[in-house]
């Protein structure tokens, strides 16, 4: 089978060729059951391409059928090298009307082989949609704005698609040159997490999907590592934990999934004695994977499944931290006594090899640095919660990390605990960040085997203290392979998680690291007029490239720049992140924005961060405001939210693949008819400094 396709030859000897054979060869190739459908549009293309390619028949050039692009999971319908071009062509058959659907689809095709197909980096790629029953085509036409010789989509019916090519040709002007190793070239794809939930479903691996060609991405390893821990700890009835770091966008989730998966589905079959947990507690992410998935899963069914049931069932490996919480606190003596947790024999049952503790032996718990600290989950429960059954648990004495290990360790036989962790990611009052969960492995499960690596010396992990915590504890085991270096997000950026460290810390390199970013082309750019923002991220997205307004929880005063906070419920971020640019729930119409709270785990191609009043830059450093909801703002003094708040900011400006407008406001300088200011909650000092500190920075304003 050729490589990557399902049929490939010279222009001459598809020419040539029976149209029979062609077929054949397609079909041979096919993974599947061919659909009556797809074998008469092959049909159809083979007939048209034949008559359409003759006057490039004894050329250098070759013609490619059904090109896989493993990013999107879809294959491009014909692709031809010729003259140094690469055209995508992508058919309707029997089509006339143009739909903008099929324009986004083939300028996707054209991005995704600009981006990650190495061969194809230096070349002109010419997107070409063919409503084959179209009696016209595109009569002008120009290369990209965008300078990177993609041409926006072309459209052409049957009968003048020889005559557009030749006009492409005749304008381009290029060498007749084409790398003869086209087909198999590095490609190295950056999914987003939806694309990657998908593709991880379907039973692809995660180096598979991203940039699997990079000797320096590392997620393979870290995948290996983990399952092999999860099969010792089997093997010889051990409790371990592994802590995976990295940078924002390097993969943890990911990594997450794949090894919640692999566990979940051994040998393609699921494995209901061994299986593992994914469990986070944002609600937003959870809600948007699950449905992102549920209808794949509705669509692989043979069993006239409901799309509900789809919905548990992917829910079974993907849950809300709180309601597996919720489920083991239900198992408790109620109230506590002394001090100690204790499992109430009257309201669980024990078993040989589950004991106490649910059915999974493996539980990743994501984005981990945000379990509770003990002040807030017992706070919490002192209240009685908003899950679950709401159970009431006066007095309660552990932190949520504790009590997670706790929940685990209650299994006779083995288990495996998975903390995904984000340094610097803490975003809501009473998350503990991986203190809390260092603490209770050094305080009280001495006989668990701690995995993690030897590099978390930042000051985003623990302000810097993990190893001086862990440096009494025996049954630490240190591993490179548990901290992933590289962001797989920023595709195009590789230092931006540096460079917004070094800005938000006011480091001496970051105007050098702004530099780098800049010039690995990825545009992060400035501006004081949301307006402006907009036309930005409406001009610079193509095909089906998303963008969004993200501004922090705190910020208060975005509704004289027309911009509306995205109402809570986990059903309004499914809209946001997953309809269609025609639907104004989308991000895309660029009227909600989201906050960090909705945002993170997730990501946008393009973005544009909203910079309010909550965090200035005043003399060289931040200070911290929030609003009292009526008539100003209040200096916030408290340590713990002031990096609440930073880390907002931090969570913000590593949401975006492919580029960042940030918009910091003029403010309101005007006075009323009193000589008192028109507006006092914008003031322009609130934001004239830190506009200043980023320009000083060498940001490029529009």
């Amino acid at each position: 089978m050729p490589n990557r396709c399902l049929y490939t030859d010279s222009f001459c000897n598809f020419i040539d060729a029976d149209p029979s054979a062609i077929l054949g060869t397609l079909h041979e190739n096919y993974h599947g059951e061919t659909l009556t459908s797809t074998n008469e549009a092959w049909k159809g293309e083979i007939n048209i391409l034949q008559k359409v390619l003759l006057p490039w028949k004894d050329e250098n050039a070759q013609i490619v059928f059904e090109y896989d692009i493993p990013r999107l999971g879809k294959r491009i319908d014909v692709v031809l090298l010729l003259r140094g071009l690469i055209f995508c062509l992508e058919f309707k058959g029997g089509q006339k009307d143009i739909l903008q659907a099929d324009v986004e689809q083939v300028m996707d095709y054209a991005l995704d082989l600009k981006n990650f197909h190495l061969f194809s980096h230096d070349k002109t790629i010419v997107p070409i949609l063919v409503p084959t029953l179209r009696d016209t085509s595109t009569t002008k036409f120009k290369a990209s704005i965008y300078d990177d010789n993609v041409y926006n989509p072309l459209i052409s019916g049957e009968d003048n698609l020889q005559g557009l090519i030749l006009k492409v040709i005749e304008k381009s002007g290029i060498a007749n040159t084409q790398n003869e190793n086209w087909l198999i070239s590095p490609y190295s794809p950056t999914p987003t997490i939806i694309e990657a939930a998908r593709a991880l479903y379907e039973n692809h691996s995660v180096e598979e999907i991203t940039r699997h060609e990079a000797d320096k991405v590392s997620t393979d390893r870290t995948i290996q590592f983990i399952l092999d821990v999860i099969d010792d700890s089997k093997l010889n009835g051990k409790k371990s934990i592994c802590f995976v770091t990295g940078v924002p966008g390097a993969g943890k989730t990911l990594v997450g999934l794949e090894v919640a998966i692999k566990q979940t589905y051994r040998n393609g079959e699921k494995d209901k004695e061994n299986g593992a947990v994914y469990l986070s507690g944002n609600g937003p992410l959870v809600a948007v994977i699950t449905e992102a998935l549920a209808p794949d899963n509705y669509k692989k069914s043979q069993d006239g499944k409901k799309l509900s049931e789809s919905r548990r069932e992917v829910s079974e490996f993907i849950q809300i931290i709180h309601r597996y919480r919720d489920n083991m606190l239900a198992k408790i003596k109620n109230p506590v006594e002394n001090g100690v947790v204790e499992i109430d024999p009257e309201k669980a049952i024990k078993l040989e090899k589950t004991g106490y503790g649910e059915v999974e032996h493996v539980a990743i718990f994501d984005e981990a640095q945000r379990s509770w600290t003990h002040k807030r989950i017992a706070n919490y429960l002192k209240r009685g919660g908003t899950y679950g059954n709401k159970l009431k648990v006066p007095n309660f004495p552990m932190s949520e990390a504790e009590f997670l290990i706790w929940s685990l360790d209650q299994r006779e036989d083995w288990a495996v605990i998975v903390c995904l962790v984000g340094g610097g990611q803490e975003i809501n009052t009473g998350e503990a960040g991986i203190t809390e969960w260092i603490n209770a492995l050094n305080n009280r499960f001495h006989h668990w085997n701690v995995y993690i690596s030897h590099e978390l010396t930042a000051a985003e992990y623990a302000e810097g203290n993990v190893n001086a915590l862990l440096a009494a504890n025996s049954r630490v085991n240190y591993s490179k392979d548990l901290h992933l270096k590289v962001s797989l997000r920023s595709f195009r950026a590789e230092k931006l998680s540096a460079f917004v460290h070094s800005f938000l810390a006011f480091n001496d390199d970051a105007r050098t690291l702004y530099t780098d970013v800049s010039n690995r082309n990825y545009p992060l750019v400035l501006t004081r007029d949301m307006n402006k923002a907009r036309a930005w991220l409406r001009k610079k997205a193509r095909g089906t490239e998303q963008t969004g307004i993200l501004v922090t929880k705190v910020a208060a005063r975005f509704k004289p720049l027309a911009v509306n906070i995205l109402a809570q419920g986990d059903e309004n971020a499914v809209h946001w992140f997953l309809e269609d640019k025609m639907d104004i729930r989308s991000s895309n119409y660029l009227e909600d924005a989201a906050t960090e709270i909705q945002v993170q785990g997730l990501e946008l191609d393009y973005a544009c961060v909203l910079w309010d009043a909550d965090m200035r830059c005043e003399n060289g450093q931040w200070t911290f405001y929030k609003f009292n909801g009526k008539s100003k703002w209040i200096p916030e003094n408290n340590v713990d939210t002031q990096k609440y708040m930073l880390n907002a900011y931090r969570v913000l400006l590593t949401r975006a693949r492919q580029g960042i407008i940030i918009c910091v406001p003029y403010g309101n300088g005007k006075l009323n008819s009193d000589g008192f200011p028109e507006d006092p909650t914008r003031l322009p000092e609130f934001y004239n400094g830190t506009y200043e500190y980023l320009k000083s920075l060498g940001l490029k304003e529009i």
